[in-house]
């Protein structure tokens, strides 16, 4: 009775207090975050942290005692924000974006999270500290949490996910045990094993009972051990470490044919930054919008390929389309909840652009890909600009340095496949050395492909130099003249050379189609030797007595054989027809081929 008396009085005196858990936040917060934490006004540092807590209820009460202790400070209301299960997909997207912008631009610095944030949110983009305010006896779950600011795109060389210890408490000597194993599983390639997870779970069944902190401790330890002849596998994924074990030369074989597939990807369909963002901004300007701009010149200068372009405001334009006005509403960031439409676009400006992944998470750019709304709208209209028109608007006089004048014509060719989907484009030319009328013997002689291709970059030459495009009227009623006749007659060279191209692109896709109809079918095929495997495993545990799963495991695997048996059906009839239909859809039943533009090359001297 004496040692309860003591214990109510302890209690009673320290009923007020604050959890020492949280003073020790403050202290934290106050040397890293708000040096002057309890003045009015106070500034605060740059820094941002994530708490984690178990439950709903701690979570609540963090959020009261930091909310108070921060009041005074520079815009206390908007430093802390709560991540919960329940909180909607708007709200979700609008926390991670405000915690991933730039701190300067951003006041929000302490995010209170339950579990319902430690998988598939991205974290990182301005944070490397994490605080672990209760802690869950489950290695994978703990790892699970700090992997949202311990992974791609973390700006700092170090990240600190910490948790609290109170030395008079046998307890926690398991809690070191649990982080020890945290740490090891961190590690290793690949996530917490179930069977891991389910030994850790069992040996928690009856608590932290102060007799059994050594047991716990030990089964913790020894979670991962040999049992019945099973292992569990695990590889150490530090440089240099077995780098013979088989997983480890998988990964390493798959990610290299990743590289390799997304590098003949860019070839085959001609991608090239300077290109896709050239022809975006040609597009721009034929709706006399000007071009994209640079957002920072010095930095165009230094890096072009990483640099940000800014858009022209295309719906602000007198007589504009109002439609662009939501084309370019996809630039802006996302809505706010009740927000109307008109304070939106008042309150989150077009957002600059950028043509490569900016290795950042702040959303204050957008990377432009040929999925994207604005691009797919932009290069609608540059591609239809090959047939919008049927008169010599698209002829152009350009200066030479070269003694002789020449005539390219230039013409697009497009290959059709079934249902008029579009295979392959391509610019192709015909240039002759041009002579007035007066002069011909007969029609214009075409030039050979490799004097050709001399004239085609005196062509791009001549566009890059303002000088070069300046032609006297004069000399530009000449040419006029003489254009109609200079078309028909370079008509039938151009005409040849799209048929010996056009065999080319079959060759090529039915090449591709081929190709991709037998990927198509190693897909298919090693999907159903995964399902066989499994299946086989699950049968094989079963005989020898290893399963034993609650009501809610056995009603999910009793789904998981049904959808196999049915994938494995729907399987073999994909392997039938699948490839083939790949195979077909790159057959040409179509080709098109139009002049589009005709280019004079005039000699400076003349």
């Amino acid at each position: 009775l004496a040692i309860l008396d003591e214990m109510a009085r302890i209690a009673r005196a320290a009923r007020y207090d604050a959890d020492p858990r949280v003073r020790h936040l403050l202290d934290w917060i106050r040397t890293n975050q708000c040096p002057d934490l309890g003045r009015e006004g106070a500034a605060w540092k740059p820094r941002r942290v994530i708490i984690f807590t178990e439950y709903t209820d701690t979570k609540r009460y963090l959020q009261q005692i930091l909310s108070d202790r921060l009041r005074a400070s520079d815009r206390a209301a908007e430093r802390v924000a709560t991540f919960h299960g329940g909180i909607g997909e708007e709200r979700r997207e609008a926390i991670k974006a405000a915690f991933n912008a730039d701190p300067a631009k951003h006041p929000l610095r302490i995010l209170i999270a339950t579990d319902a944030a430690r998988e598939g949110v991205n974290l990182q983009n301005n944070c490397a500290d994490l605080f672990h305010f209760d802690v869950p006896w489950n290695p994978g779950r703990i790892e699970q949490r700090n992997g949202r600011i311990d992974r791609k795109f973390q700006q700092a060389d170090e990240v600190s996910c910490m948790y609290f210890v109170l030395p008079q408490r046998a307890e926690d000597r398991v809690l070191d045990v649990l982080v020890q194993k945290t740490r090891r599983i961190h590690e290793e390639l690949g996530s917490l094993a179930p069977v891991i997870g389910r030994r850790i779970d069992e040996a928690f069944a009856r608590g932290i009972e102060h007799e059994r902190v050594e047991e716990l401790a030990t089964a913790i330890g020894r979670a991962d051990a040999e049992e019945g002849g099973g292992r569990v596998r695990t590889m150490n994924i530090e440089m240099g470490h077995d780098e013979t074990d088989p997983r480890r030369v998988r990964l390493e074989r798959q990610l290299t044919e990743l590289r390799e597939l997304l590098e003949r990807s860019r070839v085959w369909i001609g991608l090239d930054d300077r290109h896709f963002r050239d022809a975006l901004s040609a597009s721009l300007e034929t709706v006399g919008a000007g071009g994209l701009s640079a957002a920072n010149n010095a930095e165009a200068a230094a890096d072009p390929d990483r640099a940000r372009y800014v858009l022209p405001h295309l719906h602000e334009r007198k007589g504009a389309d109002p439609t662009w006005a939501a084309t370019l509403d996809t630039l802006r960031a996302p809505r706010k909840k009740g927000q109307s439409p008109a304070e939106w676009r008042r309150e989150a400006p077009i957002r600059p652009v950028v043509f490569k992944d900016p290795g950042n998470l702040d959303g204050e750019v957008v990377h432009l890909h040929l999925e994207h709304r604005v691009v797919q709208r932009l290069l609608g209209r540059f591609l239809s600009q090959g047939f919008r028109d049927d008169d010599l608007r698209r002829a152009c006089v350009l200066r030479t340095v070269e003694a002789r004048p020449r005539a390219v014509l230039l013409g697009r060719l497009s290959l059709f496949g079934e249902g008029g989907a579009r295979l392959h484009d391509e610019v192709l030319a015909a240039a002759a050395e041009w002579l007035p009328l007066e002069q011909r013997q007969g029609a214009l002689r075409p030039l050979g492909e490799g004097d050709k291709s001399d004239v085609l970059k005196l062509v791009e030459e001549a566009l890059a130099s303002p000088r070069l495009r300046e032609a006297e009227p004069l000399l530009q009623d000449r040419l006029r003249a003489h254009a109609a006749r200079d078309v028909a007659e370079l008509t039938g060279p151009l005409e040849r050379r799209a048929a010996t191209l056009i065999e080319r692109a079959r060759r090529d896709l039915t090449r591709r189609g081929d190709a991709e109809a037998r990927d198509m079918a190693d897909i298919l095929a090693a999907q159903r030797e995964r399902i066989l495997a499994r299946q086989a495993e699950i049968e094989d545990d079963s005989r020898q007595g290893r399963l034993a799963f609650n009501p809610d495991e056995e009603r999910q695997l009793a789904a998981d054989r049904r959808h196999w048996v049915d994938r494995l059906s729907a399987i073999a009839r994909e392997l039938e027809a699948e490839p083939d239909r790949v195979r077909k859809s790159y057959i040409v039943k179509a080709t098109r081929i139009e002049a589009v533009g005709i280019v004079y090359l005039w000699p400076l001297s003349s």
